[in-house]
């Protein structure tokens, strides 16, 4: 059993990862990342808030691109082809396919992130030129630069001389340079000299970024369950209809929740999405202590492990011959 869960998610990822889509989107985030510091810097206050907390909105909308694109090609996209009767009549039973299918999603998800994170870093150490007098941090402007001319030359040559997939091989040896990058700007302060002390990584920064990867994980779960029985078009918008309202949870719902019935099931049903979003704290530059990780980890688990249980009895009924 855990042999075909490991097969499938293996492949799902793989398949993933080579889908074009994906790497459009890791390369239209990439650029939004490069434009976040020319597009913070007109605040006429703390412009590095500003930064912060349109990087990681840039972290949060990516990852759940990923995961609704990533889990309608896995397993949407296989039932309209039927291509999934190859799987089914191995015999895999139904609830491991669905459980194997959001693995593979989620890791792929967690590459996409895992990326993101790393450059999301990258343009906090940068920072945003305030004033005239302030300089580029040419470390990181370096650093990322080196990272994606080899990245681009050593996709090409793969894809030349092995036939290796262009797009997948890019991101695979983009996350692996990436992760280079980030330990060398770790060690390396703006004067390249040796500086730990001096590298501008916050823990604020990771734990934000950790916690918007459970916030990808649920939406990965629902992307996964909806698309075990509707199509992209009805995955993508029933996500982003999950997405807005967890966001906005607390108004919608939380404001009536004493007084409406409603309101408490709403509650309990919608995963508060706000739970993962550390902009209070950016703003008012209080400190998020690891026990909040743990907690939020708790609460993406129970929701991620309930939406994975009702993809198992929608798929249970689906007809797919």
């Amino acid at each position: 059993m855990l042999n075909k869960l490991a097969a499938i998610a293996k492949n799902t990822f793989v398949e993933t990862i080579r889908q074009p889509v994906y790497a459009v989107i890791l390369g239209i985030a990439l650029l939004l990342f490069l434009l976040s510091p020319s597009l913070s810097m007109y605040t006429m206050d703390d412009d590095n808030k500003l930064l912060r907390e349109i990087g990681l909105s840039t972290l949060f909308l990516t990852s759940l691109f990923v995961a609704i694109f990533s889990a309608s090609g896995a397993v949407a996209v296989e039932l309209e082809n039927k291509t999934i009767l190859t799987v089914l009549t191995k015999p895999v039973q139904r609830p491991i396919f669905v459980l194997a299918k959001f693995l593979g999603v989620a890791a792929a998800v967690a590459l996409a992130h895992y990326i993101g994170t790393i450059a999301l870093l990258m343009v906090i150490r940068h920072g945003v030129l305030e004033t005239a007098s302030d300089t580029h941090d040419w470390t990181v402007v370096g650093s990322a630069a080196v990272i994606l001319g080899i990245t681009l030359l050593l996709s090409t040559f793969f894809n030349y001389a092995y036939d290796w997939k262009f797009t997948s091989t890019a991101v695979v040896v983009l996350a692996i340079l990436a992760t280079f990058g980030i330990v060398f700007l770790a060690l390396i302060d703006r004067d390249w000299q040796f500086g730990p002390s001096r590298n501008g990584i916050q823990r604020l920064d990771v734990y934000g970024a950790a916690l918007l990867f459970l916030a990808a994980l649920v939406i990965a779960a629902l992307a996964v369950a909806v698309s075990s029985r509707f199509n992209t078009v009805a995955t993508l918008s029933a996500c982003i209809g999950l997405f807005l309202l967890g966001l906005t949870s607390d108004y919608v719902f939380g404001r009536f929740a004493a007084t409406h019935l409603w309101a408490r099931i709403g509650r309990a049903l919608v995963p508060n999405l706000q739970v993962f979003w550390i902009s209070d704290a950016i703003y008012e530059g209080s400190a998020v202590p690891a026990r909040y990780i743990l907690v939020g980890g708790a609460y993406a688990l129970c929701y991620t492990t309930a939406i994975l249980a009702v993809a198992v009895t929608l798929f249970q009924r689906r007809q797919v011959g």
